[in-house]
This record gives C-alpha cells, structure tokens and sequence, in this order.
C-alpha cells in the first residue's frame, strides 16, 4: 500500500511540471521559503552531506526524480554550473520510492558533478516542504539562508541572476 500511494503522489506531482517542461520555473514568495534549512543526508556514495558544512558557498538543493523529464533536462546544466563555479555546491535530493540500484543505473547514464542522495517520500528533511511538483530547487545563499526557491526548471541563465553573478 505504502508503495501504491507514493507511486499516486509521485505521479500528480509530475503532472505539473510536466505539463510546463519548457516553461520556465516560478520563484517562490518569501512566506513560501523557509528561512534556513538544516539538512544532512546520506549520499548514495555512502558520504554525508552537511549543508552547515558549506557555509560561505552559495549550494543548489535540486528535488528531482529519474522518471522527470524536465529533471532530466536541467541536470546537465546543473552540473555544468557547479563545474563552472568554484563558489557553488549542489546535492541533488532524488524524490522517489525506488530502489537505489536504479538511480545509480540512471546517474551512470547521466552523470551529474555534485552528490545525490535518496529522500524518503514519506519523510523528507524536515526543514524542507514536501515537495508540490518536480523540479523544485532552493539555492541557499553563503549565510545559509534560502535565497530562492523555485518550482519547474531552472537553467544557468537564471541561477547567474539569482546569484548575481555576471558571465
């Protein structure tokens, strides 16, 4: 049962961005966005990943799943951006009940430059909100505060302006 409902929750949340896939990500009020989020979590390389750990980078938090398509588009740009940028982290958080082996088939597929870890879809990090629609992405500002969310995709033009950065 537990598998059935997760695969109903999944489902009508990747109808919304699905049906948007090449519209462009709609940024969150303030009262949407937590204030700090506290998180660590258990990369699928067996690591921890300790958002406090990187304080004084900016750090992408992407909400994405195998079965998104728009997720599957905007990760080579996430990758790319990390890459590019020497003061951007990013974890990439899969949200779906699937088995690993899956996801580390997919990712060998589409190897990304940052950590992913598995989010149980029944209890997600608690100072994140569950999340409505994949992609969601929060890009947490070197303070550790949240500097944005957005909901849908997002691409490097966008995470540049968010940033303030001027390529």
């Amino acid at each position: 049962m537990k598998t059935l409902f997760a695969s109903l929750v999944l489902a009508c949340a990747a109808a919304l961005p699905a049906a948007a896939a090449d519209a462009p990500a709609k940024e969150s009020s303030a009262k949407d966005v937590p204030a700090r989020i506290e998180l660590s979590i258990k990369t699928l390389d067996g690591k921890t990943f300790d958002l406090a750990e990187h304080k004084g980078h900016w750090v992408i938090l992407n909400f994405w799943a195998t079965w998104c398509s728009p997720c599957i588009k905007e990760l080579p740009e996430l990758s790319r951006f990390v890459t590019a940028h020497k003061n951007v982290r990013a974890i990439g958080l899969a949200y779906e009940d699937t088995d690993v082996a899956e996801i580390k088939a997919f990712l060998a597929k589409h190897p990304v430059s940052f950590p992913i870890a598995q989010v149980d879809t029944f209890d997600p990090p608690k100072s994140l909100e569950t999340p409505r629609g994949l992609p969601t992405t929060y890009l947490v500002a070197p303070d550790g505060s949240v500097a944005k969310k957005f909901m849908g995709p997002i691409d490097e033009a966008m995470l540049r302006d968010a940033i303030g950065i001027k390529d």
